[in-house]
């Protein structure tokens, strides 16, 4: 019997997804050593030594700040992560946040339970005036992010009757094609952030997106407008924010990620990063991200990675070699010489580059040596190979 694959998890795991992993083919748990791959949550990795037997890590979420990325591609380790798996849970508390800062739920609660004495009842009367707030329907929601997340948002939002707008610059042909017409194209921030009543924020923390809502976009805005921040704190700069709610530039921010800055803030309503926080969205990233690593681990197919390319073939023999490399020229010509040379046959082979690193499968008709394994090993700018004969028990 072959050697199981051995997963290390750096948190607890949805039970959903571990049990995805056949006991006699892995070993599971938070005290193996020498892993072939990782699996976490939030768990920060950067000050963490990464032993070299890993082959991939997975993160049971989208965000991968947690993990040092470019460091794991220099070694040929693909990240994966779980985009759209918790994209209703964060759609739900969005909406609960449109809904909170539309009514003035949050002063309206605290101002509930200051109230002392035998005539309640007046004082809710005389003081309620100060809570009036304003329906959803025909006001403008702005979507900065049209992924998994702001497309469930944009669908909501429209079935309430807001009009919706949204800016995403980055958008994939797939996603553009399964957002609702009605959706507004703003062709920039600014536009979108002038014409908004609610503005939501769904775009990961990159150096581009970092501060993208800073003191000189929030001085378009509505004095009336609610902003929504469920993506990443650093995407808004809170030092502006609280200048801006104190200058009476906008109405609220409303976010998932408290700090001390924000603490106590007039205007300010932080969750504790609730995003995902749902049996359903931990058991849906936890399955996704359990049969991402099964696959690449056995097959060599990548999907939902954030520094690898996407690159899946069905399995058109027993033999298959998957090799991370540079992308750079006449790798699979080299690649090729060594199976010709070994007089191994080519059965189908597929390749796929993404920036400067690239990724190949290539099943063949028989086994690959040691020593053809050695050579391509070698050659120049190659990372990683493996060989992924199948296993048999």
């Amino acid at each position: 019997m072959p050697e199981p694959f051995r997963i290390l998890t750096l948190n607890s795991i949805s039970a959903c997804g571990l049990e995805r992993f056949a006991p006699r083919r892995y070993e599971v748990g938070p005290k193996i050593d020498n892993p072939d791959a990782i699996l976490l949550r939030s768990f920060d990795m950067h000050n963490m030594g990464i032993p070299e037997s890993v082959l991939a890590i997975a993160r049971a979420g989208a965000g991968t700040n947690n993990i040092p990325v470019a460091k794991m591609t220099s070694h040929g380790i693909p990240v994966f992560n779980t985009p759209g798996a918790n994209a209703n849970a964060v759609k739900e508390l969005v909406l609960a946040a449109m809904l909170m800062g539309a009514r003035n739920l949050i002063p309206a609660i605290k101002f509930a339970e200051s109230l002392e004495g035998v005539d309640i009842g007046k004082q809710v009367e005389e003081g309620k005036k100060a809570f009036a707030g304003s329906e959803l329907p025909g006001h403008t929601l702005g979507i900065i992010g049209l992924g998994a997340i702001g497309r469930l948002v944009a669908e909501t939002a429209l079935r309430l009757g807001m009009n919706v707008m949204g800016y995403d610059p980055e958008i994939t042909v797939d996603a553009a094609w399964g957002l609702p017409s009605q959706v507004v194209r703003a062709y920039s921030v600014e536009a979108l952030l002038k014409a908004s009543d609610f503005v939501t924020l769904h775009v990961p923390l990159l150096d581009s997106t970092r501060n993208l809502i800073d003191a000189k976009r929030l001085s378009v805005m509505k004095k009336s407008a609610i902003l929504l921040n469920f993506a990443r704190d650093g995407i808004v700069d809170e030092d502006a924010v609280i200048a801006a709610l104190e200058a009476r530039k906008i109405k609220s921010y409303i976010c998932d990620f408290p700090g001390e800055k924000l603490k106590g803030r007039q205007g300010v309503v932080a969750f504790p990063h609730l995003g995902a926080s749902t049996r359903e969205a931990e058991d849906n990233c936890a399955v996704m991200a359990a049969s991402q690593v099964m696959d690449y681990l056995e097959h060599g197919n990548i999907l939902n990675t954030v520094n690898f390319p996407n690159l899946e073939m069905a399995r058109e023999s027993n033999y298959r070699i998957a090799i991370v490399n540079a992308n750079v020229p006449n790798m699979l010509g080299q690649i090729s010489t060594a199976f010709a040379g070994a007089g191994i046959n080519i059965h189908n082979m597929a390749n796929k580059s993404r920036g400067e690193i690239a990724y190949t499968l290539v099943d063949i008709d028989s086994p690959a040596s040691s020593p053809v394994i050695e050579q391509i090993a070698s050659i120049p700018g190659v990372v990683r190979v493996r060989d992924l004969a199948l296993r048999h028990e």
